[in-house]
């Protein structure tokens, strides 16, 4: 076999593929191997009917269809194996010369992975932020937990702020009831901004028993398309309003709390929390400020298949998490400024989809010249992990049993694995 290899870009490679005799003839043979199992000869049971013999049975043409097929299998494999090159797609092939049992010439074409220059990964500007927790924060987790265990009592004054006012409402857009705008008996806090502006201050200065109309209008950027900017009356009638006190700061607030005797406790727990939290978070924010940098200073062509593939991700996920909030990508674009999709996808998707498909090449290229792997047992540990999780789910657990999930889950293994050491070299010791 000879191969002569033509670079069309960084990203796409062309390579002149040439087979003569010895080569075709193990095609051949293979192809006859193949063949001889379907063929039906006198004397001989279906599927044991030997090559020699076949080969005097089977249609020339078909046989030669299927030594062209094998052939070319086999050689495109072989030659990019040989080159080293990573395919990222299915070759197109172009047969440029084909002699029966003689010689085989044909290109194959196809975008791979292009090589990386990493920058300076030992040597990286990118702090991690100190997980620092201020006491305000601590008093406001408190505050909330008190409001959970508030007594309530009912009074007949007007509602104020800091109340719950238990409520019937309903609202309409042009006399017509809409769909979510209504409810009965329903608590509402005054002064916790669950309701559009105007509303909960709307209800206060009202006494039990009263029945009013709110004219309020939505916020422009409302999640519900046929209700953003749109001009409402809210029917409201007060059933009761209660009053909420709160807890006292005690030893028993304490003890409600958890297993605490003292209100200090409580405060080292919160703030302890508090502090892991925010130092998840700033590890989160310190790898991808890594990564971003390490990729900036990184070269790399990008190859456009794998830009696409974001591409797609990128709107697929959008869709779908706009969909959980009854938005659509139609109001979304609205919402953000965008004339339509095609300059969202210039503007916003393609360079996310690029800085994506970027810092995928160079964390490889990192985990190669850090000889970082998965080993079969790590890799099995996390799938038993994950059948764990799913136990009752047939469906998933199946999915466990495919191979390229398990090539999908070492390969994030690696990557964790190196972004992990990428944290390691650029922390002070």
């Amino acid at each position: 076999m000879k191969t002569t290899v033509k670079k069309l870009s960084d990203t796409k490679v062309q390579l002149t593929i040439s087979l003569g005799t010895s080569e075709l003839a193990d095609a051949e043979q293979v192809s006859l191997t193949k063949l001889a199992r379907d063929i039906k000869v006198p004397g001989f049971r279906k599927g044991k009917v030997p090559v020699s013999v076949a080969a005097k049975h089977v249609d020339p043409n078909a046989l030669q269809e299927q030594v062209l097929e094998n052939a070319l299998s086999k050689a495109v494999a072989e030659a990019f194996l040989q080159e080293k090159f990573q395919a990222l797609d299915r070759p197109s092939v172009e047969v440029k010369k084909f002699v029966p049992g003689a010689e085989l010439e044909f290109t194959a074409e196809v975008e791979i992975i292009p090589p990386v220059k990493l920058g300076d990964y030992k040597k990286l500007k990118a702090k991690k932020e100190v997980a620092k927790v201020e006491d305000k924060e601590v008093d406001d987790v408190i505050e909330r937990i008190r409001k959970n265990y508030s007594e309530k009592s009912e009074v007949k004054r007007a509602a104020k702020a800091g109340d719950e006012a238990v409520i019937d409402f309903t609202g309409k857009k042009d006399g017509v009831a809409f769909e979510g705008g209504s409810a009965k008996e329903y608590g509402l806090k005054l002064g916790d901004g669950q309701f559009i502006p105007g509303f909960e201050e709307g209800v206060i200065g009202h006494k039990a028993g009263e029945e009013f109309d709110l004219k309020l209008k939505f916020p422009e950027d409302y999640h519900a398309d046929n209700l953003a900017g749109q001009d409402v009356v809210f029917t409201v009638k007060i059933h009761k309003v209660n009053e909420l006190k709160l807890p006292e700061l005690n030893d028993e607030f304490a003890a409600k709390c958890g297993p605490f005797t003292e209100m200090k406790e409580v405060k080292a727990d919160i703030k302890r929390e508090l502090t892991m939290q925010k130092d998840r978070e700033a590890d989160e924010k310190f790898k991808d400020a890594l990564v971003s940098e390490l990729a900036e200073k990184s070269k790399v062509s990008l190859p456009e298949l794998l830009v696409e593939d974001q591409l797609r991700s990128i709107e697929r996920d959008l869709t779908q998490n706009l969909m959980y909030s009854g938005l659509s990508l139609d109001s979304y674009l609205k919402t953000q400024g965008f004339k339509d999709k095609d300059e969202w996808t210039k503007k916003e998707a393609r360079p996310a989809a690029e800085k994506r498909v970027k810092a995928g090449l160079v964390l490889a290229e990192l985990s190669k010249e850090l000889k970082i792997e998965a080993s079969r047992d790590e890799i099995q540990k996390q799938i038993d992990f994950f059948k764990q999780q799913y136990g009752k789910d047939k469906k998933m657990l199946e999915q466990f049993d495919n191979p390229n999930v398990h090539r999908d889950i070492a390969n994030r293994m690696i990557t964790d694995k190196t972004v992990a050491k990428l944290m390691e070299l650029n922390t002070a010791k």
